[in-house]
């Protein structure tokens, strides 16, 4: 069956690569355009059967493309999305004024915009699955630059059947395993952990595009996989409704005991025989640290939930790298589930782990910063300091980053830092 050719246009490059990927596998072609001008192009090259529309674009109105299209092709129906205009007042004004078939506000769900384009126009064929991304957990990876001591709240959020519970503890301190040398015997074989079959992959480069692509599940509201390899070391993180709920890592210093060696929990010698009579009897290395008095139960929960945090965080420290993204009907069931908003999630992990010079990279002096026309995240949810909170309306584009600097009267990595947070989260964007 032919499959019909549907135009999807968004500035948000992530996103964009997330919607290609979602319509390709249900059975439509796809022509991506981050651009206006870019969209108006492909248009003028094949009319689309479709198009999904951002309505603000970098540089016109997506209403702009939509007359354009209408023009000549008056019957393609056109699906809006916004994260601009809120309310049934601007869906009511796109369906009368500009005739538009369908209105998505961001965050919306992927699988309502998803059978919402399939009542308009009906699907072709599904895209045939690609190769799967593999995690080898038997594997110890021993990562090449490790990163540096990483600090932990002392509280992990969990979900369950009950509503999130909240554990509470000691600030723990990450240290790296310097490459050469393991703090405990590595525990027994196990099957790969793998991306579910028969799914399709959208691949990319990660240049500091972490938090967009975390982005890119909350806005879409998708259930699956983002997997992220940096030479022999490989990470995954999973999504429940564009929320992180969990993570895996082939590297050994991630592994959970020595996740307990290098917050100083338990000692290097403890793991070790702990791990040759795991192995010796089949069981897990932490039902032996609990039968032994060296973890209790409480405490399993506890430092498995810091652990998978960690994991997540020491992601942003990845300056490069490259990126798969798959999707799947339910998130990975796993004992211990996250729930952490993935706002405070970008904006802690940057603060921890990006660097000055890649922040002065990202974000120079001389730049200046306005409100973003499209904020991803409600203001509440990114969790600003209030010193944050009071120089955030200063950026106006009046001033420049260093003239911010010098009001805020704070040292100016710090923040510069900060900026970058608020350009990440979209509250802010580049003049």
């Amino acid at each position: 069956m032919a499959r019909p050719r549907i135009l999807v246009v968004d500035d948000n490059v992530e996103l964009l690569s997330l919607l290609t990927h979602l319509f390709e596998d249900a059975g439509y072609d796809v022509a991506a355009a981050s651009k206006g001008k870019q969209a108006l192009e492909l248009i003028r090259a094949q009319p689309p059967a479709l198009a999904l529309v951002d309505i603000l674009l970098p540089d016109i109105m997506g209403y702009a493309v939509a007359e354009t299209l209408r023009r000549e092709n008056p019957r393609v129906p056109v699906v809006f999305v916004t994260g601009v205009f809120k309310g049934g007042k601007h869906a009511l004004e796109g369906r009368n004024k500009h005739g538009a078939a369908a209105y998505f506000e961001k965050p919306f769900e992927a699988k309502k915009l998803l059978e919402a384009v399939r009542q308009l126009v009906p699907p072709g064929t599904p895209a045939v699955p690609a190769e799967e991304f593999e995690v080898e957990l038997d594997i110890d990876i021993e990562e090449e630059d490790p990163e540096d001591t990483m600090e932990l709240s002392g509280r992990v959020q969990l979900s369950g059947t009950g509503g999130p519970v909240e554990l509470k503890g000691d600030v723990l301190r990450a240290s790296p395993i310097r490459k050469g040398t393991d703090p405990g015997a590595r525990r027994p074989s196990e099957p790969a952990r793998i991306t579910p079959p028969g799914l399709k992959l959208r691949r990319g480069e990660l240049r500091d595009n972490l938090p967009s692509l975390i982005s890119a599940f909350f806005i879409s509201g998708e259930t699956g996989e983002l997997g992220v390899q940096k030479g022999q070391a490989k990470k995954v993180v999973f999504f429940e409704k564009g929320q992180p709920v969990f993570a895996l890592s082939n590297l050994l210093a991630d592994r959970f005991g020595q996740f307990l060696v290098r917050t100083g929990r338990i000692r290097a010698d403890q793991l070790a025989d702990a791990a040759q009579v795991a192995q010796r009897t089949g069981r897990r290395t932490g039902d032996v640290l609990v039968e032994r008095g060296l973890l209790a139960d409480a405490d399993r929960v506890y430092y498995l939930g810091q652990q998978v945090k960690a994991i997540i965080y020491s992601l942003f420290a990845w300056e490069e790298g490259s990126y798969v993204m798959s999707f799947g009907g339910r998130a990975r069931q796993e004992f211990v589930r996250l729930d952490v908003h993935p706002a405070t999630l970008i904006s802690r992990g940057m603060k921890k782990l990006y660097k000055p010079e890649r922040v002065r990279r990202l974000l120079a002096l001389e730049d200046r910063l306005v409100p973003s026309r499209q904020p991803i995240y409600p203001l509440a949810d990114a969790s600003l300091d209030r010193w944050e909170s009071e120089l955030l309306p200063l950026a106006d584009g009046s001033r420049t980053v260093a003239e911010l600097v010098a009001h805020s009267k704070r040292p100016e990595a710090s923040v510069q830092l900060s900026l970058a947070v608020m350009l990440a989260l979209q509250l802010l964007e580049k003049r």
